[in-house]
């Protein structure tokens, strides 16, 4: 735990220093690792019978615990949302059943929105196509180890996190950007990281066997399932990072279909909430069209505080 952490915390550093530098090419090398560690991850899964003849399991376990975790996210940005913004909440009850006011309420999704939603689902299905790679490879088995017994695995995981971390430390917009946040709102990822643990509590008590540790570790990747299942794979095994990957990714794709809905029923802070580490890059777009133009800076910031959350949260619940 603490070597990767320790990683973040070194690329972080290096990538301040060499912010004015042109690291362009850091944002390629992130997606390769990825890649290559999903891939992993599905030879891990293809090459384990047990795992192979209960998916349909995991996917459902998967699907619980991505509707648990969202759902409290959600009515946790929802109370947060009555008590900051009581007059608006007051009036999209009213408006519930009308036109769209200026935030965007329960707008028809421009051709822009549907484009970037898209381009969203895409990146996410060429994650899932790596995973699915692996799968079909470790069905063959040709390898004549077993690639879990190796420290490839960690090895691309160290070089991964060490990789965030620069590309963290050398963004300064990041922090221009939280300059011109509204200090009432600084509390939305505290709420959707307590609400989402709340939601995967309450999904531990339906899946008897899975310890509260595995549910809460699974709920804190936030949406951020390439990250997180790597991790909890590198801890826990391939089935519970299975299970991480498919909850995670479903996450993201419920609040790119449904943001204009959690608008309209939860509040204006309830996408950002359900698009947990998400939503300054792939769910951005459609939280900005949904949500509106005034809460692009919290999303963004939101999705820093909670990324940032991901590896400390999930590698503490791995290790209890």
């Amino acid at each position: 735990m603490f070597i990767i952490i320790g990683l973040m915390l070194t690329g972080m550093l290096v990538g301040y220093f060499l912010r004015k530098k042109e690291l362009s090419r850091i944002q390629a090398l992130i997606t390769l690792l990825i890649w290559t560690l999903l891939f992993i991850l599905g030879i891990e899964v293809g090459s384990n019978d047990t795992i192979i003849s209960g998916l349909h399991t995991i996917g459902l376990e998967a699907l619980l615990l991505a509707l648990g975790g969202t759902l409290g996210s959600v009515i946790a940005a929802w109370a947060l949302w009555r008590q900051l913004y009581p007059d608006m909440a007051g009036r999209k009850r009213r408006n519930s059943s009308g036109r769209a006011d200026k935030t965007g309420d329960g707008a028809l999704p421009d051709t822009g929105e549907t484009a970037a939603t898209l381009s969203a689902l895409k990146g996410s299905l060429i994650i899932v196509g790596f995973f699915v790679l692996g799968i079909m490879f470790g069905l063959s088995r040709p390898l004549p180890f077993d690639i879990a017994q190796t420290p490839i695995s960690f090895c691309a995981l160290a070089a991964l996190m060490f990789s965030v971390g620069i590309s963290v430390g050398s963004d300064p917009q990041t922090l221009k950007n939280f300059r011109k946040l509204n200090p009432r709102l600084a509390l939305l990822p505290v709420m959707t990281i307590a609400g989402t643990l709340a939601g995967s509590a309450v999904i531990s008590l339906l899946l008897t066997h899975r310890s509260l540790t595995d549910c809460l570790a699974i709920g804190s990747g936030f949406g951020y399932y390439s990250l997180s299942s790597i991790f909890i794979t590198e801890y826990r095994g391939a089935e519970l990072g299975t299970i991480a990957l498919l909850a995670n990714i479903s996450r993201e794709i419920l609040t790119l279909l449904a943001a204009p809905l959690l608008v309209r029923w939860f509040g204006n802070l309830a996408p950002i909430s359900a698009g947990g580490a998400t939503t300054m890059d792939t769910t951005l777009p459609v939280i900005t069209r949904t949500a509106g133009q005034q809460f692009v800076v919290v999303s963004i910031f939101h999705g820093f505080i909670v990324d940032f959350s991901v590896p400390w949260l999930v590698t503490l619940f791995c290790s209890l």
